[in-house]
């Protein structure tokens, strides 16, 4: 806002409303409708997986992102405007002027109005901002993302046992890591909102399917939810992503290539893919649980082969407690509890009995009969 005024008080700039009609884009035929609508789909439900303060922010942060949308659709139509051989505008560093703002230089628009449009002092505070705002997100999300995979990965599934200075040093190499890849990305990658884009289609096609299982389906396992993972992520990788130059694997319905001048093929593909993968994922997880279930439970499998253990080989202390019991009582008081809920007149010493000295009064349902490693000990366990 501080920078606006400075550029349109110029000489340099004509009438932005001559041009207007252009601002109004159209979405074209059947085949750009479907690629729309399978675009706004990933940007509707590609943010529901996301956590709940992320969520949160994003709804306080509409309102100021309204008010800080003005001044780049501004300062972009100030820059479509304006006669940029009347400034010091050098694109080719050899003292030719051009007209308009090259077409590999347009992510630049802001920086080039705010250096040759603006006051040095105007552009100062202005480069600023942006490089202040653009530095606090950034480091912020190396070191979250350093600090995710340090302890949610490094921590809780590679090396549960590891000391705090492990954990430390592992998120030391992680910062440096994560921070490499996204300077490459900075540098290879033109389009910020295509990157915004890509973010909420990973999380569209692999965590939301995800979720809805695991809210909605009490019957989803682990079985259904990595196979249902490995599918959704092997579907979308086959479609390419031309924002990474990656390649696609399938030409799927109304897929269309354009060569570029420097010979490169970029692919679009207008079938909506996506949500395919989305959905592949979706039936993959569902068909999968019920599947592995199933099996295990006619005892069509052993349980040995439970190897995830989760459905029948499930260890003790993931066993889902009842509601009116907290999860961070003793192990004394739980059997205590049991023991009351039961219903029985067991006192808590006869209740802790070893298995064979206590009477079998009940099969367990998820269990082959013939199997008495899991035959229930009382009717309320």
């Amino acid at each position: 806002w501080v920078c606006v005024p400075a550029s349109l008080l110029q000489d340099k700039t004509k009438d932005l409303s001559r041009n207007a009609a252009d601002w109004i884009g159209t979405i074209g035929g059947f085949k750009e409708t479907t690629l729309w609508i399978d675009c706004m789909l990933l940007l509707i439900f590609g943010g529901i997986p996301w956590q709940a303060s992320a969520q949160k922010l994003s709804f306080v942060a509409g309102i100021g992102c309204i008010l800080m949308a003005i001044p780049p659709a501004l300062i972009g139509a100030i820059a479509r405007n304006t006669d940029w051989r009347l400034t010091n505008y050098n694109p080719w560093n050899n003292g030719t002027k051009s007209e308009s703002i090259l077409a590999d230089q347009t992510n630049m628009v802001v920086p080039l109005v705010f250096q040759h449009l603006t006051p040095k002092w105007v552009a100062f505070i202005g480069l600023g901002a942006v490089s202040a705002a653009v530095m606090s997100s950034a480091d912020s999300s190396v070191l979250s993302a350093a600090s995710m995979f340090a302890h949610n990965i490094w921590k809780l599934a590679i090396r549960p046992n590891a000391h705090e200075e492990e954990v430390i040093c592992v998120m030391r190499i992680a910062i440096i890591a994560v921070g490499f890849c996204a300077t490459l990305m900075a540098l290879t990658i033109n389009s910020i909102y295509g990157l915004w884009y890509l973010c909420a289609d990973l999380v569209y096609v692999i965590l939301f399917p995800q979720l809805v299982c695991v809210v909605y389906f009490k019957h989803s396992n682990t079985y259904g939810s990595v196979t249902g993972y490995i599918v959704g992520l092997l579907l979308r990788l086959s479609g390419g992503e031309p924002l990474l130059s990656f390649p696609a694997f399938i030409h799927y319905p109304m897929y269309e290539e354009v060569i570029k001048e420097d010979g490169t093929i970029l692919g679009t593909q207008f079938f909506p893919f996506r949500t395919m993968a989305m959905l592949g994922s979706f039936i993959t997880c569902i068909g999968t649980s019920y599947l592995s279930e199933y099996l295990f439970a006619n005892g069509i499998l052993p349980v040995g082969m439970d190897f995830l253990k989760c459905v029948v080989n499930i260890p003790p202390e993931r066993i889902a407690l009842h509601s009116d019991v907290s999860f961070n009582v003793s192990s004394e008081t739980l059997n205590a509890q049991r023991a009351k809920d039961s219903g029985d007149n067991y006192t808590r010493t006869n209740f802790l009995k070893p298995p064979e000295t206590s009477t079998i009064t009940e099969l367990s349902t998820l269990q082959p009969s013939n199997n008495k490693d899991y035959l229930t000990l009382s009717k309320g366990i």
